[in-house]
């Protein structure tokens, strides 16, 4: 009867079907929450099963009996995983959440027994021993060096108590980031402002049309609202006119998870940061940290703080160069009151204009969605020689999404990009690329489906979205990592695109951020939204003179965050019992400007509390950019930044490469050299600031 059952579940479940759909992408017209579960109790149990005939193999452990084969399972979990978590993120409801909680803890019962298997990691460490004898290629051996660190550093060495209780701890960590990210997305739908006529003062058209359209999605027609989404609060913050409506969005969006309701997360991060430290010392580690870095390029939490600290010193001089400016401003203007970190955003746009005689409000119509995107597209073609062609035959899990099918220089299909641009309730804040399907060439060529998942407010009424100029370079910033994945030409899944290191991962994103801001880009795309006029020269020379204005703040603001990320976890964890005092703590600690928060107060720091892939790693955003700064200075040398000798070691080395490569070989093989430090102080203007101090 049960074998009955799971025939017929085979046959009617989409997710165990095999895809007929065009590129055998995901049927997301058929897909609903009931089909979740069984589907991944067919790839658990599938997988287990793969797993125990590699471990029980009777033959001699080889690259292929091991190591390929190891690459090779799994593979109904992945796609099936990949499908849920894509809607867990990007669309998800009441249903979908509730089966997260499930699948996050059966997800962690199922690798752990798996990363800590003994006899399996005995075949692998026998093989990690004798790999200069093997006769591996370089991808090879490090695929075989990257499982051999996997498996070790999960604690497949430990004895079977230290086993045991890694395993409850593994659990348990899974549970609570899943809660956090819950409870954080529930206070980002439970909260919004609405926007009447007379709250509308110094709002832009544009802005007010994307509040309109949030209104919509939210189901108030005919209204306007301001939601906890980063690019409305940032947007109203730069322009109201109204202190005290700037003063409730602000106060509501530092407050996410940390309202002492049902979605507080407070007590969340003190468990998970005392799990984290008796993880780490279960390995030998003293710290969670020490741990974390050790499999990084930083390597040591010592490095880490020495870049931030090189950093913040010309970052807060600065920006309290810049405070000191504004409070004169408002003084100027007659006002009795000191500047607030509410202020700050509105008041940098009045000093801007000031001295760059520039706003944001005057580029934006020149910004449109379709413009930035076609901008990205074509920078990609002029140095990467692809192509992209919009369908409208993949199935896609919103209508707001689209797909464009990607083709190399050949005309042979390469991979399927999905870009969901748009804020909407199901959808958790922020912008991020991710994908459906990994390339590689193990068994054929596999070609990628990448995804990029932004937040943007939509225009009303059949207008366009119009992009601040962080939107856009937002929008440049995920498609990097897009064509991080859509480049990847690589044999091993494991080594696929961004399955790279952390402080490695953000160099492609980062590096194409800066073709957006070029005048040979912007020249050709940035076109007025409403005549198609292409933006003024007076205001392409205005708007790239004042782009290293406050970058004082924007440092201040990400190095606080990072130096509160590396605290958190070279610190014992009962010294973070009371969370708000921790962070009131360290934030005196290196003198941070009252008028600044930190870019991510630590109850809605997803990055390092929904799970741990940047945990101890934040700061890998401006590890990477000290790479990224660098690196564009080799086509500004080559004087073309679409010179195609250096593009196409920009693709080999960087892009295509994915994890097959270390990561200070793979740059110094693109670039001849190890990365300057001072190129990122140089591109944020703090270069004179940093010598001053």
């Amino acid at each position: 009867m049960s074998e009955l059952r799971q025939i017929t579940d085979a046959e009617t479940n989409p997710l165990l079907k095999a895809w007929v759909t065009p590129f055998a992408t995901p049927p997301f017209d058929e897909i609903k929450p009931e089909h979740f579960l069984p589907a991944f109790e067919q790839a658990f149990a599938d997988h287990a099963a793969e797993i125990a005939a590699i471990t029980n193999d009777p033959a001699a452990p080889d690259f292929a009996n091991t190591i390929t084969a190891l690459e090779r399972s799994g593979k109904l979990l992945n796609k099936v995983a990949a499908v849920f978590y894509d809607l867990v993120s990007a669309h998800s409801n009441p249903a979908i959440l509730e089966i997260d909680k499930e699948v996050s803890l059966r997800m962690a019962r199922h690798w752990n027994p798996i990363m800590m298997n003994a006899v399996l990691f005995g075949r692998i460490a026998q093989l990690h021993e004798n790999r200069a004898n093997l006769g591996l290629t370089p991808e090879q051996l490090r695929l075989l060096e990257r499982t051999y660190t996997r498996f070790h550093r999960s604690g497949a060495g430990l004895s079977d108590e230290a086993k045991t209780r890694m395993a409850e701890i593994n659990e348990r960590l899974a549970q609570l980031g899943t809660s956090f990210s819950h409870h954080l997305l529930g206070d980002e739908q439970d909260w919004f402002l609405e926007l009447g006529e007379a709250d509308r003062e110094g709002l832009p058209e544009s802005f007010v049309a994307g509040a309109k359209a949030a209104a919509e999605e939210r189901g108030m027609e005919g209204k306007a609202i301001v939601t906890l989404s980063r690019s409305s609060v940032e947007s109203f913050l730069k322009s109201s006119a109204r202190r005290d409506l700037r003063e409730k969005v602000y106060k509501a969006f530092i407050a996410r998870g940390d309202n002492g309701n049902s979605n507080d997360n407070n007590a969340t991060i003190v468990e998970i940061l005392k799990l984290r430290e008796e993880s780490a010392k279960l390995l030998g580690y003293p710290t969670f940290a020490a741990y974390r870095l050790e499999d990084s390029m930083a390597k040591t939490p010592e490095a880490v703080r020495s870049l931030l600290e090189r950093v913040w010193t010309p970052a807060r001089a600065r920006a309290l160069a810049d405070r000191d400016d504004m409070q004169a401003l408002i003084t100027a203007e007659g006002g009795n009151f000191k500047l607030a970190p509410w202020d700050w955003r509105f008041y940098a746009e009045k000093l801007r204009l000031q001295r760059a005689n520039f706003d944001d409000a005057a580029i934006k119509p020149y910004l449109s969605l379709d413009n930035m995107i076609a901008a990205a597209f074509d920078c990609a073609t002029r140095l990467f020689e692809i192509t992209f062609e919009e369908r409208s035959d993949v199935p896609v899990w919103h209508p707001d999404v689209r797909v464009w099918e990607v083709k190399g220089k050949d005309g042979k299909h390469k991979a399927l990009f999905y870009g969901d641009y748009f804020a909407r309730p199901s959808k958790r804040s922020g912008a991020w690329m991710t994908s459906l399907r990994d390339q590689q060439k193990l068994d054929g060529e596999v070609a990628p489906l990448v995804l990029n998942i932004c937040n943007f407010a939509k225009g009303a009424g059949g207008e366009p979205s119009l992009l601040s100029p962080d939107d856009a370079r937002t929008l440049f910033h995920e498609f990097g990592h897009g064509l991080h994945g859509m480049l990847s030409h690589v044999t091993y899944p494991s080594l696929s695109g961004t399955s790279v290191f952390t402080d490695f991962v953000e160099l492609p994103s980062q590096l194409y951020e800066h073709w957006q801001e070029r005048p040979e880009v912007l020249q050709k795309f940035a076109r007025h939204y409403q005549t198609g006029e292409p933006l003024p020269d007076d205001l392409l020379q205005r708007f790239l003179a004042a782009r290293k204005f406050n970058q004082g703040f924007a440092t201040v603001e990400f190095v606080s965050s990072a130096l509160i990320d590396l605290e958190f976890h070279t610190q014992p964890a009962s010294a973070a019992q009371d969370v708000r005092a921790f962070e009131r703590r360290e934030l005196e600690k290196i003198g941070m400007p009252e008028e600044i928060a930190l870019r991510h107060r630590p109850t809605q720091f997803g990055h390092i509390f929904t799970g741990d892939h940047y945990a101890a790693g934040y700061y890998s955003y401006m590890w990477s950019e000290v790479m990224d700064a660098d690196a564009f200075g080799a086509f500004e040398e080559a004087g073309d930044i679409f010179d195609p000798s250096v593009a196409k070691r920009l693709h080999d080395d960087i892009y295509a490469s994915g994890g097959s490569v270390d990561p200070e070989a793979a740059y110094e093989a693109f670039r001849g050299r190890p990365p300057e430090p001072d190129a990122l102080l140089r591109r944020r203007g703090l270069l004179y600031a940093a010598k001053a101090a």
